[in-house]
């Protein structure tokens, strides 16, 4: 079953379905959370809302749609509204590089795994609304019409937005690193 049948399952009573399409997308969502909280427990308790809250406003769903572009609305009015709650943002900057992957990739060298903690950090120094454009682009793979779908822009909006978020995120990458020269 595809997602959107799957949910539309839910919608019509099959609340078991549910559990199908947390266990396709609950570590995409937990990374999601995680780079934007930077905190392991915040971030799994995030999930829990959102599946919470999929299971809550399941009528709403119409089928017609993106099923993730669905759950990205909900996820991100979940984070928004933990960030109200926690006016104070935790960021455990020793735990960023615990991130779950979906596949288990061949050990990396000491200077990636460095250079792919300088980028969490860099990350993690964005102002809100930029990582939460990175994260759904390039953590996500979320395409620019679907981010402009949950963002309500239009896709020429999306791509300005995503060049000044790679532009401040490069530079706060170079700053953390002292303008060394780095891919990204």
């Amino acid at each position: 079953m595809t997602d959107n049948e799957l949910m539309l399952a839910v919608r019509g009573g099959d609340i078991d379905k549910l559990g199908q399409l947390f266990e396709t997308h609950h570590k995409r969502l937990y990374n999601f959370f995680r780079q934007h909280t930077g905190n392991r427990q915040a971030s799994e308790d995030l999930v829990q809302e959102v599946f919470l809250r999929m299971l809550k406003y399941r009528h709403t769903y119409k089928g017609d749609g993106n099923f993730e572009s669905w759950m990205y609305g909900i996820t991100r009015n979940a984070r928004i509204d933990y960030y109200r709650e926690h006016s104070v943002e935790y960021v455990d900057l020793e735990e960023t590089g615990n991130l779950i992957r979906d596949t288990p990739g061949p050990e990396e060298s000491f200077s990636q795994k460095s250079d792919i903690a300088v980028l969490q950090r860099a990350l993690l120094k964005l102002p809100e609304d930029k990582r939460e454009l990175l994260v759904m682009s390039r953590f996500n793979n979320m395409r620019y019409k679907e981010i402009g779908k949950i963002l309500g822009c239009t896709v020429g909006a999306v791509k300005v937005r995503m060049y000044r978020a790679m532009k401040e995120l490069t530079d706060t990458f170079m700053e953390l690193t002292g303008g060394g020269h780095h891919e990204m």
